[in-house]
């Protein structure tokens, strides 16, 4: 990866729409919000590690429909505080007091990668206020007895994981090794850090203006520190706090068979296991190939639960 954090108090990113938000347990939570003033929110939960930072690509489908793209860093993720021992299910929470800020009484909601424990937990928790809901790409529980956790995952995530199972005291050494390329990198160097990561098809998809954000993306959420990070990883590895039948929105699963970071199996296995879920298992798709041209697909979609 490229060469590591250059040391002092890194500057916040300037996203147009973010803005800082109080929580009820007197957190501090960035989010920012671009679009049609008075369209329906769009929440969409960032991968790990990730922030606020917006895709482009998404903004442009999200605006085209009238929507309004919604973005937040978790807890711990860039200027947001951190919250130790968080569990997946307490994004719904979070969730419902930015929707509170916003006047919004109802939101599509998205997750991608590890934001898609996040959207889940936000639909089963919020049914009041979630129209419907998408995973795309998104990870699995660990340890449930008929899937194999580790089959078809990259090398380099097959040992986070092993890390995540060990602790934090374990894992946090290795994620800031990591995080050190990740805060200061470009689209060659995204390719090269993530070599075990990225089969033919998300190389393809990689474009100067897709990794410029995903970038971007990964930079503001280490921006403070690993604390997201490690947080996230160690809440993937335990009990959810929620059951996947408590969803009772229309749900939508989506998953490549080529996904190197977050494998097939996993897509599979959340299809079968949240009730009712519409599944798009994509022959030839890979982690960000399947969602970068299917978005409009994935967001009509959405949309037709309103």
């Amino acid at each position: 990866m490229p060469g590591p954090d250059r040391g002092g108090r890194p500057e916040p990113c300037i996203v147009p729409g973010m803005t800082t938000i109080a929580m009820p347990d007197g957190r501090q939570l960035d989010m920012a919000v671009s679009g049609p003033e008075g369209g329906v929110p769009l929440v969409f939960h960032h991968g790990t590690p990730g922030a606020v930072t917006p895709f482009r690509f998404l903004q442009h489908a999200a605006h085209e429909r009238g929507l309004r793209l919604v973005t937040f860093s978790r807890a711990g993720y860039g200027g947001s505080t951190r919250a130790a021992g968080r569990e997946i299910v307490d994004a719904a929470g979070d969730v419902r007091a930015v929707l509170d800020h916003l006047g919004a009484p109802r939101c599509l909601v998205a997750g991608w990668s590890g934001g898609g424990p996040h959207a889940l937990a936000t639909a089963a928790r919020l049914p009041d206020r979630v129209a419907g809901v998408t995973a795309i790409a998104g990870v699995a529980p660990y340890g449930v007895p008929d899937l194999d956790y580790m089959a078809g995952m990259g090398e380099q995530n097959v040992e986070e994981v092993e890390l995540s199972l060990e602790g934090e005291a374990t894992l946090r050494p290795w994620l800031e090794n990591e995080a050190a390329g990740l805060r200061d990198t470009d689209t060659a160097g995204l390719i090269a850090g993530l070599e075990s990561l990225l089969p033919a098809i998300d190389k393809a998809v990689l474009t100067r203006e897709l990794g410029d954000d995903l970038a971007a993306n990964f930079s503001e959420g280490l921006r403070t520190g690993v604390d997201g990070w490690v947080d996230d990883d160690l809440a993937f590895v335990k009990p959810w706090g929620f059951a996947l039948d408590e969803i009772t929105v229309p749900a939508f699963v989506w998953q490549g068979t080529e996904d190197l970071m977050v494998p097939f199996s996993y897509g599979q296995w959340l299809a079968a296991n949240i009730p009712g879920a519409v599944a798009h298992l994509e022959e030839g798709e890979g982690h960000l190939s399947v969602v970068v041209g299917r978005v409009d697909g994935m967001l009509d979609e959405l949309i037709s639960t309103l």
